[in-house]
């Protein structure tokens, strides 16, 4: 289930009945402030709507200063271990602060963070990641993705005792099945937006089917009020992913190109057409079927929920709209033609 409790981030509402919020977090030094607002910047451009940027040490607190006050979108503060940074980013302007209460140190450090974090009215993510399962129930004779889900737990209660509930929590695994069931666990058990991903999932093939098949069973389950997709590179390939994975699945607005996978009677370039289709509907943000399908046998039936597509033919391709034949055309005017049955009908939208 979506969480019941709704968290803002700025102006961003997380959970609740909100749209699932997209992140990512910078790679760059923190101490580079022009290239870091450069990469915010471009990750905000490809669709994020909230990044996360490591605050080492309280030497990169001016940065990120700097970083709050020129970036397009909310800045989650990532601190691990000093309280007294976690503080100062609220203060320097983060919307949001990652901490594990756990490594924060003793309880009073906690609570002066939940102080701050009050004043400042900003909400702080908490969880544990597959690494940081508490010893008690790893050592314990509960399955390993409930001892990661008491381990989030256990940080949830540390802010609670603080007296704070404005909370975010994360559970990441490295293992699909254990990141579902322990996500899944903790979703029945606390009312707060959960923040879901495939923790260290690899490089772009490997990340992109793991955190497909991982997150996509979380958000058909209707668990997870934010994702972010980790990819070891470049993250606006995170972004990116992240998109396509919630437009594919109904979550977020935007085009669906459906292509036959092609076989012996196919009569049209299928993957160029499609690929070609998805280049001019990059930037709609409208819901819209797509349908390339390389002949006329199965063409406008298999894909006759598309709001628009095309079926190869012997001599060109013929045009349908909700599963109906608009229109044949000749194989030199088969593109254009179809590009301009597709701009009309965004145009209508």
């Amino acid at each position: 289930m979506f969480s019941k409790n709704t968290v803002y981030i700025k102006n961003i509402p997380i959970g609740g009945n909100n749209p699932i919020i997209i992140q990512s977090m910078t790679n760059t030094d923190t101490l580079d402030t022009e290239k870091t607002i450069k990469q915010i910047i471009n990750l905000s451009n490809a669709g994020a709507e909230v990044v996360r940027v490591s605050v080492r040490t309280l030497e990169d607190i001016p940065s990120f200063k700097k970083i709050c006050e020129n970036s397009t979108v909310p800045i989650v503060a990532d601190i691990h271990f000093d309280y007294r940074v976690a503080i100062e980013s609220i203060k320097a302007g983060a919307a949001k602060v990652r901490i594990n209460p756990g490594n924060i140190g003793e309880s009073w450090k906690v609570k002066e963070v939940v102080k701050i974090a009050k004043e400042y009215k900003i909400p702080i993510r908490v969880g544990a990641n597959s690494g940081s399962i508490k010893k008690e129930y790893e050592n314990s004779n509960m399955p390993r993705y409930q001892a990661l889900a008491e381990s989030a737990l256990q940080e949830v209660k540390l802010m609670e005792n603080a007296g704070f509930q404005d909370i975010v929590i994360s559970i990441k695994s490295t293992d699909a099945k254990e990141n579902f069931l322990a996500n899944k666990y903790i979703s029945e058990k606390v009312p707060y937006p959960l923040h879901i991903g495939i923790t260290e999932a690899g490089v772009y093939e490997d990340a992109l089917v793991l955190s497909s098949a991982g997150l996509g069973a979380l958000l058909l389950n209707n668990i997870g009020d934010t994702i972010r997709i980790s990819i070891a590179g470049d993250p606006i390939q995170e972004v990116l992913v992240a998109k396509k994975l919630l437009t594919l699945l109904g979550f977020k607005k935007g085009p669906r190109i459906i292509a036959c996978p092609t076989c012996a009677r196919t009569e049209i370039k299928v993957e160029e057409l499609a690929t070609k289709v998805k280049e001019w509907t990059k930037d709609i943000e409208k819901d819209l079927n797509i349908a390339v399908m390389g002949c006329v046998v199965n063409g406008p039936g298999e894909a006759k929920h598309a709001d628009i597509g095309i079926a190869g033919t012997k001599t060109g391709g013929a045009i349908f709209i909700n599963g109906e034949i608009v229109e044949t055309v000749s194989e030199n005017m088969l593109e254009n033609t179809f590009k301009k049955y597709i701009e009309n009908l965004i145009e209508k939208k």
